[in-house]
């Protein structure tokens, strides 16, 4: 959401970009499980196939229907197999301490050299172990059958499984991504355990990282590009005239002097100046003065503590902006826009919408509200409600080339996904007018950038790409999604690779840009490059819940490096 994350130019509708399935290639990258998903096809096997204990019904007797005789003149191992055949009928009669019994004897009469009979057994004895709930048991015996037999599969997930009921999440997400590669991404039990693990273990990461992380101011493209989002808005207008002395200016260029001794009106001339790292301590001066801008002033420290992601810091001042009855309806109305982005940043979709229609009460002729409310309703997957709401902000604003290229956006994802060729059209149609009709707008080729990739037009999406970098040369998402069209398109890694560099020589604090060549170097195999494009990524995050995304994808490599460490097991790559 704009407010608490602002829109990157090149995102869309608003929706983060790991929130959109980013098709590289033939993989497909999608959710928190993304280095995962590498196959289009569905995963067809049943999980019921390993519940089951190992072995298919051998030849020799059940133990117990053996004459004393019989059983003297069988081998160590066709005693065991008789043990184990009558474990099978004791588990499928869900008598597992008398199977447990039985599978013992079998491992105790195999010959040490029939690897494979013992890893069976083992894995049998662990599956009724996992009926009893007994899983340090699980995971002992699942351990030697996988000692003995290093790509068992039903042994690795079984083990997966108890280490995710013993909470050891990073032994479970190990286990979990060799079956994965093992099953060449086609079971889906096992690919939804591995997205599960790793979602916990992003959360409990982040929620550690980012309690203690240094705030960080972003680029000055970010914070020009989160501005650009509001229309309407007070305190990001430039200084008017009577604020500031421009008579007093000595030398041509020189910046202009504020005539008030304000801290807040100190921090909007740095705002202007660019000089950002400044503006909170001015607006503290302001607070603590009570001075004559005091509810601009808290607006303002609570939108830069939002971009730093000190979302803590930011509530109580807007809490206060919203509770000033007094004060300028439009600056409440903001602070209701940015606290509800807050809120469903931090995934608290109600008191969000609340904050959004308590906005429109209190200004309903404040376009910014529509615009920002549509964006919370296609992250809602309330597609019809968010174009009433950019129709209603193109109605007060009819200038409003963002909100026009969003409402065209948000028509093309509704037929695109209900595969409605004639919507679909229309939608590409309105694209066309919108560009047309505001021909500056970076917004509006990007996002008709995108609906063409989605329909394979790849040559007229990189157009309308080179369009948004001659509007806006320092855009780095816009060289990050350049290059990903020339993976999809043509397959050139290359050139690829260079944009996206490009990416982050124009802005070394685009996390997408990190995220990005992270996603693509585990793709090549490249893990340790991965890994290291991953931290930064962390390290700029702009919330808890991107944060722990990103530690999800960093986990899912550094389990790969594992993997092929200990089982000689890498996926495909590019």
């Amino acid at each position: 959401m704009a407010a608490s994350k602002p829109v990157e130019p090149q995102t869309g509708t608003g929706i983060p970009h790991w929130k959109l399935a980013l098709a590289v290639g033939t993989p497909l990258l999608l959710g928190a499980g993304a280095l995962y998903l590498w196959s289009r096809r569905s995963a067809n096997k049943k999980d019921s196939e390993r519940r089951t204990p190992d072995g298919k019904a051998s030849p020799v007797p059940e133990k117990g229907n053996l004459d004393p005789e019989r059983l003297q003149d069988m081998n160590p191992l066709e005693r065991a197999q008789a043990a184990k055949n009558k474990g099978n009928k004791y588990f499928k009669a869900g008598k597992y301490e008398q199977a447990i019994q039985c599978y013992t004897e079998a491992i105790s009469l195999c010959p040490s050299e029939k690897k494979n009979d013992l890893s069976t057994f083992y894995q049998n004895r662990a599956a009724a172990y996992e009926q009893q709930q007994s899983w340090k048991e699980v995971v002992q015996d699942c351990t030697k059958a996988v000692e003995l037999n290093p790509r068992y599969v039903k042994a690795l997930f079984r083990r997966a499984k108890a280490q995710e009921k013993l909470d050891n999440k990073k032994e479970c997400l190990e286990d979990v991504t060799a079956v994965c590669i093992l099953e060449g991404f086609q079971n889906q039990q096992s690919m939804l355990l591995a997205d599960k693990v790793l979602k916990l273990l992003g959360k409990e990461k982040a929620k550690e990282k980012y309690k203690n992380r240094e705030p960080l101011m972003p680029s000055p493209q970010f914070i020009k590009s989160y501005f650009s989002s509001f229309t309407d808005d007070i305190i990001s207008q430039p200084l008017q005239k009577g604020e500031k002395a421009d008579e007093d200016k000595d030398k041509e260029g020189e910046a202009s002097v504020v005539k008030e001794k304000s801290g807040y009106l100190k921090a909007k001339q740095y705002m202007e100046e660019e000089n950002y790292d400044k503006i909170i301590s001015e607006c503290t001066k302001e607070v603590e003065a009570k001075g004559k801008y005091m509810a601009e002033a808290l607006l303002l420290r609570a939108t830069f503590n939002l971009l730093i992601g000190n979302a803590a810091s930011a509530k109580p001042d807007l809490d206060q902006v919203i509770s000033m009855e007094e004060s300028n309806v439009k600056l409440r109305a903001n602070a209701l826009i940015k606290r509800g982005s807050m809120y469903m940043q931090q995934q608290q979709a109600q008191l969000s919408t609340q904050d959004f229609n308590m906005a429109a009460d209190i200004d309903p002729q404040n376009a910014d509200v529509y615009h920002h409310r549509g964006q919370l309703k296609i992250l809602l997957d309330l597609v019809e409600e968010a174009v009433l709401d950019f129709d209603e902000c193109i109605r007060l604003r009819p200038d409003s080339a963002l909100a026009q290229a969003q409402k065209c956006f948000a028509l093309y994802r509704k037929a695109y996904t209900g595969s409605n060729p004639l919507q679909i059209k229309d939608a590409m149609k309105g694209f066309e007018d919108v560009i047309k009709k505001f021909p500056k707008c970076a917004e509006g080729y990007a996002l008709y950038a995108q609906a063409l990739t989605d329909q394979q037009q790849f040559g007229k999406a990189d157009e309308m790409y080179d369009q948004c970098i001659q509007l806006e040369p320092d855009n780095a998402t816009t060289y990050v999604h350049k290059g990903l069209l020339q993976l999809q398109w043509k397959q050139d890694l290359d050139k690829g690779l260079e944009l996206i560099s490009k990416a982050i020589e124009i802005d070394n604090k685009c996390d997408f840009a990190y995220e990005t060549m992270g996603t693509i170097e585990v793709q090549r195999g490249n893990l340790d490059k991965a890994i290291d494009m991953f931290n930064k990524a962390i390290n700029l995050a702009k919330s808890e819940m991107e944060m722990a995304h990103l530690y999800s994808l960093c986990d899912a490599a550094y389990a790969q490096t594992e993997v092929a460490t200990k089982y000689g097991l890498r996926p495909p790559t590019l």
